[in-house]
């Protein structure tokens, strides 16, 4: 039984990879599912480096103008807190390194406070940021995309048992 189990597994588990790796590595720029995704980890981190205790964020991001050199991409995350509390991200990306970092102008608001206000959010040293547009922005008739991206943030308990 568990070997049959391991032999459906394995191929879903390849099919993901194979995915990732086409994300990670699409020439011409970043998709929009790779900036909503790195902007949905990075803002993640920051805010819970913030001391706010992030339930869930969801970010979507779409090319304003895929016809120019060095495109900029909308992003918007919206999400809640622990406490109930509305979070909102929301800027315009220049630059990126898929998974590591963005370049932009992003603000954060957690409840009705602003968090921050930043030009960028994660580690941008490790790699070389490309400029953030659509692939395939050569081809005539390219139209912009957009992604949806969902991070859940779940605390487990110690669930210890009484006296």
């Amino acid at each position: 039984m568990g070997a049959l189990r391991r032999n459906r597994l394995l191929p879903a588990v390849a099919v993901a990879v194979a995915a990732v790796g086409v994300v990670a590595c699409e020439p011409g720029g970043l998709s929009t599912m790779s900036v909503a995704h790195t902007t949905d980890e990075a803002a993640t981190a920051e805010i819970q480096r913030r001391d706010v205790d992030v339930r869930w964020l969801t970010c979507t991001a779409q090319y304003k103008d895929d016809k120019k050199a060095g495109a900029v991409a909308a992003v918007d995350c919206r999400g809640r807190t622990a406490d109930g509390r509305a979070i909102t991200v929301e800027g315009r990306i220049t630059r990126a390194v898929d998974g590591a970092c963005v370049r932009g102008d992003l603000t954060a608001v957690v409840g009705r406070k602003q968090l921050f206000r930043v030009s960028g959010l994660g580690d941008c040293k490790s790699a070389t940021p490309s400029p953030v547009k659509p692939s395939g922005s050569a081809a005539p008739g390219a139209r912009p995309t957009v992604t949806v991206t969902v991070t859940v943030t779940e605390t487990v308990g110690s669930g210890g048992a009484g006296k």
